[in-house]
């Protein structure tokens, strides 16, 4: 038999894993556009480069922008995949 806190604790589990998290772009001083541009491309898949080119356009005026909101696991991944470009890029609950 299950206990409640056991269920509680499995629930918050997987909340904290399906939910949503945005993968954030900070702005990059270092790097040229087209770097960010490209980096952005072959680390998440599912952008195109017009789509990586806005979200860099804005995280350079903006400080910070949006790459993608996905579940934590693969946020992280992402993540991931931007730091190995040298980007700076953090996760944060969507």
């Amino acid at each position: 038999m299950t206990t409640a806190p056991a269920i509680e604790r499995a629930t918050q589990i997987s909340r904290d894993i399906i939910h949503p998290y945005a993968v954030i772009l900070h702005d990059d001083a270092v790097h040229t556009m087209e770097y960010v541009v490209d980096a952005l491309v072959k680390s998440v898949p599912t952008l195109s480069e017009q789509e990586a080119s806005e979200v860099m356009m804005k995280a350079h005026n903006e400080g910070r922008a949006v790459v993608v909101v996905c579940p934590l696991e693969q946020a992280e991944l992402y993540r991931d995949r931007l730091q190995t470009f040298g980007l700076g890029v953090s996760i944060e609950p969507a």
